[in-house]
């Protein structure tokens, strides 16, 4: 940090880009993190989300783009449910790492669906640029992968997991992990989609087999290998928890500070 000339005023902390951008202001910067994209959550009336994960490599055309068009189809398809419900606005918004792949298809599907769709970038060196389907006012850019983390489970009351490689693995490992830990005050429904990918890449009954998780760990989550079917899944977890009257879990009044109460 360049000290000023004598005689000179010091620039007021707060606008002072040199101590900003110092290893003791990083304690600032991971609060930005929180605060900037909380002020837009509740400006936009967000009240929770459905979090979309799956592989940046997974194009509109190539190899397995087949999940490319049904994580676009399911967004568009949860978009209309979601903005069907009565006195309920900004409801299970469409959320995704804002990128490329699975992420670009779910935004683009949420948006052709007359939607406002959210996107949780990361500043990488390489292959994450926001996509162009993420509504304006609710694209992100983070530097924190722990805050862009914190931000997908503190909302989400879904979770749909298209196929994926290590960032993927990694988002899933935690949501479960905090599922199964019973760190959340609330019940996320989780989807994997396409049960045989899945199944060859997670040996989930050898875990149970060397009692490395239990039995009921498994009904953390459901497989669904169409839209139509996953749709069904959420709409009924999801109307579940937090549609029903007699919903096991209360209802939230607020925007964003109702989630306060997460654990997470």
């Amino acid at each position: 940090m360049s000290e000023p000339k004598k005689g000179a005023r010091r620039p007021l902390a707060y606008k002072n880009e040199s101590f900003l951008d110092s290893s003791d202001a990083r304690i600032l910067r991971i609060l930005s993190e929180y605060l900037e994209p909380l002020a837009h959550f509740r400006r936009e009336k967000v009240r929770d989300t459905v979090v979309f994960f799956g592989s940046a490599r997974i194009r509109e055309e190539g190899p397995m783009s087949e999940y490319y068009q049904d994580a676009r189809r399911l967004a568009g398809l949860l978009t209309q449910w979601s903005d069907s419900l009565p006195n309920s606005p900004r409801r299970f918004v469409v959320t995704s790492g804002g990128g490329p792949g699975i992420m670009e298809a779910a935004n683009r599907g949420a948006q052709e669906a007359g939607g406002k769709t959210i996107g949780l970038n990361i500043g990488l060196p390489f292959e994450q640029w926001p996509n162009p389907y993420i509504t304006p006012e609710l694209s992100f850019e983070f530097h924190y992968f722990f805050m862009r983390k914190f931000w997908f489970a503190y909302l989400a009351k879904a979770l749909v997991v298209f196929p994926g490689g290590f960032g993927t693995l990694d988002e899933l490992a935690e949501l479960l992990t905090l599922a199964q830990t019973r760190k959340l005050m609330k019940k996320i429904v989780i989807v994997l989609y396409g049960r045989k990918f899945w199944n060859e890449v997670l040996n989930l009954d050898a875990l149970v087999r060397h009692g490395m998780i239990g039995p009921e760990d498994l009904q953390l989550f459901d497989f669904a290998d169409d839209p139509e079917t996953a749709c069904r899944l959420l709409q009924e977890g999801l109307t579940k928890y937090y549609l029903q009257p007699d919903s096991p879990l209360p209802a939230q009044e607020e925007t964003v500070p109702a989630i306060a109460k997460s654990r997470v």
